[in-house]
């Protein structure tokens, strides 16, 4: 996890250097980061029942090799087009990462209080390969250029393969679900287009015949998901646990604070190194506040939830995402650094809250035996979030706008947390969804 955790802030340091190496446009900066996260967001579904059925630590160690050699192609590649494509690669891997690490942390800790916990620790690994991320990618771009920060993953990740062989049990569902090609190629045609569409829009124009003809895929594409896989007796996305308002809430939540991280760490990197002239070193420095405030809170959250629930970290969550947001907005090509650094620790004491209750909450809402398409979901919905808010921001500055508009949408994603946590958290969102889950389960039997 540390591996994923490095990547996902690793790569936005190196952006503006990736600008000018390869003469790309910001759509082109946008599609680097998007290649990776969307492909991810489409398979892990997939990954995950492959993980019940084939066993997941096998799909975990086949997930690091693929990462592995998508990282060594990224470093080597000649031109952007070769960049995304290597991304997307990349990206297969990764895919086999996140949901198949949760669902192992999920049978392994069956006991609620005792996977709260383990979900904290989880998500501080995490964290903390995000909090190595602008440092260590400051120094590798400055030192070594850009293309360094791919090939650093290759042997942490064959180091990964080795130990996980050594010291993860190996575990598959007792009866896995049949695989759904028809849900898989909707979840891509319904995901891939809304992005697509996102990124493209300034360029082309929103009212432009391919802008418009993507959005209307996507449209048919998740009404031909709900109806299908409704209907299903094993589907991909079993759409009856979206009944569950704790379920539901969690779902929202996690698509609100990844488009509020996603959207962060774009508009930071180019804030940083474009507007305040910052090398790639000094930029990565100033943001380790948000990622080690986030490795600290994730950690903390775990006991909270533990302790006392989801409500409490998911309500303050927003909050703290809302105003570091909001005080970004104000800033300017002068803001001090003590400003921007309370900003950014304020944003990721926000981020790692937030983290271990929509975990749970994912968890709950599926059989245990069902972990791997729990974990899919859950990461699903970060995913995609994290490629909206790449995408939204990306286009608001592509079009001219304001970055303080950004800022301001990142910062209503954060509000929109409080009253969503305050719903899925009440006694009637519990209660039904262990009513959710408990039909959940009669259907898998």
């Amino acid at each position: 996890m540390v591996v994923a955790g490095l990547d996902t802030t690793i790569a936005n340091v190196a952006l503006p250097s990736i600008r000018q190496s390869l003469n790309a446009p910001v759509s082109g900066l946008q599609w680097v980061v998007d290649a990776y996260v969307l492909v991810i967001a489409t398979l892990l579904l997939f990954a995950g029942s492959v993980a019940d059925r084939f066993g997941r630590r096998r799909v975990f160690q086949t997930g690091l090799g693929l990462f592995s050699l998508g990282s060594l192609l990224c470093g080597l590649a000649p031109s952007l087009g070769a960049l995304v494509a290597f991304r997307a690669l990349q990206a297969v891997g990764g895919a086999m990462l996140n949901p198949v690490a949760m669902s192992i942390v999920a049978t392994t800790f069956p006991e609620p209080k005792e996977r709260a916990r383990a979900v904290g620790t989880w998500g501080a690994v995490a964290g903390l390969g995000g909090a190595c991320g602008p440092v260590l990618g400051g120094l590798l771009v400055s030192g070594l250029g850009w293309r360094s920060i791919f090939w650093v993953n290759v042997p942490i990740g064959l180091l990964a393969i080795g130990l996980a062989q050594r010291f993860v049990p190996e575990s598959r569902a007792a009866r896995a679900r049949r695989f759904d090609p028809l849900g898989q190629l909707l979840v891509v045609t319904f995901l891939g287009p809304v992005t697509a569409a996102v990124i493209e829009g300034p360029r082309h124009g929103w009212a432009s015949p391919l802008v418009v003809g993507l959005f209307v895929l996507a449209a048919v594409s998740v009404c031909g998901l709900v109806l299908t896989e409704s209907r299903r007796a094993e589907p991909l996305v079993d759409v009856r646990v979206f009944r569950s308002p704790a379920f539901s809430g969690a779902a929202v939540i996690a698509l609100l604070v990844l488009t509020a991280v996603g959207g962060f760490l774009f508009l930071t990197t180019l804030y940083l190194q474009e507007v305040r002239g910052y090398r790639a070193l000094h930029a990565g420095l100033l943001t380790i506040p948000m990622a080690a405030a986030g490795a600290v809170c994730a950690t903390v959250s775990g006991r909270v939830v533990a302790a006392r629930g989801a409500r409490l970290p998911l309500v303050l969550a927003g909050l703290l995402l809302t105003v570091g947001a909001g005080l970004l907005a104000g800033s300017g090509p002068s803001t001090g650094a003590g400003y921007l650094v309370l900003a950014y620790l304020l944003f990721g004491a926000g981020f790692g809250l937030a983290g271990t209750p929509m975990t749970t909450a994912a968890l709950a809402g599926l059989p245990r035996d069902q972990a791997g398409v729990a974990g899919a979901i859950a990461s699903t919905c970060r995913q995609t979030g994290g490629a909206i808010g790449v995408a939204v921001c990306g286009s608001l500055v592509a079009s001219g706008v304001p970055a303080a508009t950004a800022w301001t949408v990142l910062a209503g994603c954060g509000a929109a947390t409080v009253p969503l946590g305050l719903l899925s958290t009440g006694r009637r969102a519990r209660y039904s969804g262990g009513r959710s889950s408990e039909q959940a389960m009669d259907v898998a039997r």
